[in-house]
């Protein structure tokens, strides 16, 4: 693993410790860790995926809206958030590595070091249940 900021660091072992599905990318997308809740929602153990560049998580999980048309990585809250360095959030579905459509809320925020310093960002999500709506 390349060396990242305490930020980065801090954030991952917050993630860990979360029953929340969690994801953590570097300032140019590439996702650089997700939590074990992430693994089940998406299908897949962050040990065997590794670490993605954002082209291809963006477009891995199979991100859809309501009418299951296919949301452009630049829609995604994830990646806003790495453009305009903002907190998103979303209602979306993903399909999983094993083929699970899953409704899921999301929100991310950007990593900012105590000397303004851009170096990632953080997305939480969770499965949203239809009857919950």
């Amino acid at each position: 693993m390349p060396a990242y900021g305490i930020e980065i660091i801090l954030s991952r072992q917050l993630a860990d410790s979360l029953t929340m599905p969690v994801f953590i990318t570097d300032t140019v997308g590439n996702l650089i860790f997700y939590n074990t809740p992430a693994e089940e929602t998406l299908g897949q153990r962050f040990e065997d995926t590794g670490e993605m560049p954002v082209d291809v998580w963006s477009v891995i999980f199979k991100p859809v809206d309501e009418f299951a048309k296919p949301i452009v990585p630049g829609d995604l809250p994830l990646v806003k958030t790495l453009t305009n360095r903002l907190p998103y959030h979303k209602t979306f579905w993903i399909k999983s590595l094993q083929g699970q459509l899953e409704k899921i809320e999301l929100t991310s925020y950007p990593i900012i070091s105590k000397e303004n310093e851009f170096l990632g960002a953080v997305a939480i999500f969770w499965k949203i249940k239809e009857n919950e709506n």
